[in-house]
């Protein structure tokens, strides 16, 4: 028995859709992975020796699953200051947190992120210098200074 020809073409989308939902699970997964977001990034003092204050949000239950640390990474991946975060915030979403000195001048040019215990970066990040502000970085390249993360200073320990 012979099907109409629009059934064939109502099969084949259908078929091509089920193809296109299986490639995509793995993007799925990964936007489904908790991270930790900077939303907020305010500097002051002298210039070569900032004090930063990074609010972040993250989904922190304990310390299998909190923001461990946020830092400030030059445009070419270097490590330039890391904030090393002790313990979870479970109840206070965002949590800002200060930082410094920073060895930065005003006009240069970083990305500020952080990193989450146990999925590492991969959350919203700002990018720009003291004199500018900063702003949303959506563009970050896939595997951004992701060596980073086994660089020191590491957190020791977590409290709770």
């Amino acid at each position: 028995m012979q099907r109409p020809v629009g059934s064939r073409d109502a099969s084949l989308r259908r078929c091509a859709g089920l193809a296109l939902a299986w490639l995509a699970l793995p993007a799925l997964a990964l936007a489904a992975e908790p991270r930790a977001d900077v939303v907020r990034v305010q500097a002051r003092g002298p210039a070569g020796a900032y004090e930063l204050a990074v609010s972040v949000r993250s989904p922190d239950r304990d310390c299998g699953l909190y923001a461990d640390w946020w830092e400030v990474v030059s445009e070419d991946g270097r490590l330039l200051y890391r904030r090393i975060l002790m313990h979870s915030h479970p109840d206070e979403q965002p949590f800002t947190r200060p930082g410094g000195p920073v060895p930065i001048s005003p006009d240069a040019t970083v990305v500020v992120r952080a990193h989450l215990v146990p999925t590492g970066y991969g959350g919203a990040v700002m990018r720009g210098s003291v004199a500018r502000g900063f702003a949303p970085w959506p563009d970050v390249p896939p595997g951004f200074a992701a060596g980073l993360a086994t660089q020191p200073p590491l957190p020791k320990e977590c409290w709770r």
